[in-house]
């Protein structure tokens, strides 16, 4: 039993680690273009901006269960088959990337307007200021930004067990649902609020190291 959870605390942890690492990729960039894009923006684009919105809203608005039983045929056709770890990680991708560029976007805005303004006044092209004002100013939230995802990645990932995605999820309906053992389930949500306690940990200590406002 020890190795059977075990093992399921390990395709868990590759879930999220994965799913966050990917989200942030696609999401990072979508989050900057609107805020790039956006009606106080650096390049306002109205066009632009409310297509990304509207897409990234479209998609959030799918319950994860029923977004990862759509996206079977693109699963199989990126890693084989519908199932599993790896077929789990791509679903986790897609569900999370729109949720991430809203939180980029969310923190980019939290940047001293003045401060944007002051570098812009002096010059700054927008690819500068982003890199150098407001990524720098935005850090201490993008690094809460990763402990969020993360968090709502582990709900995710058990949600994914329902439909053989693996992981914990998995083994908490395959043998503490279907087969009745309680003492299963129960270690099963005992890993998954000491995963988001750890996370959570984690995360606040390193963004009060790197916080000097």
């Amino acid at each position: 039993m020890n190795t059977l959870l075990l093992n399921a605390l390990l395709d868990t942890l590759k879930m999220i680690g994965f799913g966050t690492l990917f989200a942030f990729i696609l999401g990072l960039p979508l989050g900057t273009l609107l805020f790039l894009t956006q009606d106080q923006g650096l390049k306002p684009n109205k066009v632009v901006y409310h297509s990304l919105s509207t897409l990234i809203n479209m998609i959030r608005s799918i319950p994860f269960i029923i977004l990862i039983i759509a996206l079977f045929p693109l699963t199989r056709l990126i890693v084989g088959r519908s199932f599993g770890v790896n077929a789990s990680i791509v679903a986790l991708v897609i569900g999370a990337f729109p949720f991430v560029a809203r939180l980029i976007e969310s923190s980019f805005n939290g940047v001293d307007p003045y401060l944007i303004k002051a570098t812009q006044t002096m010059g700054a092209t927008p690819t500068q200021i982003i890199l150098k004002v407001v990524l720098v100013e935005a850090l201490p939230s993008l690094i809460q930004n990763i402990a969020l995802t993360m968090i709502t990645l582990v709900g995710y990932s058990a949600m994914a067990g329902a439909v053989g995605g693996g992981g914990l999820g998995d083994v908490a309906i395959r043998y503490g649902l279907h087969r009745y053992q309680s003492d299963v389930m129960i270690m099963t949500i005992i890993i998954l609020i000491a995963l988001v306690q750890i996370i959570q940990l984690c995360f606040n200590t390193l963004t009060q190291a790197i916080d000097h406002r």
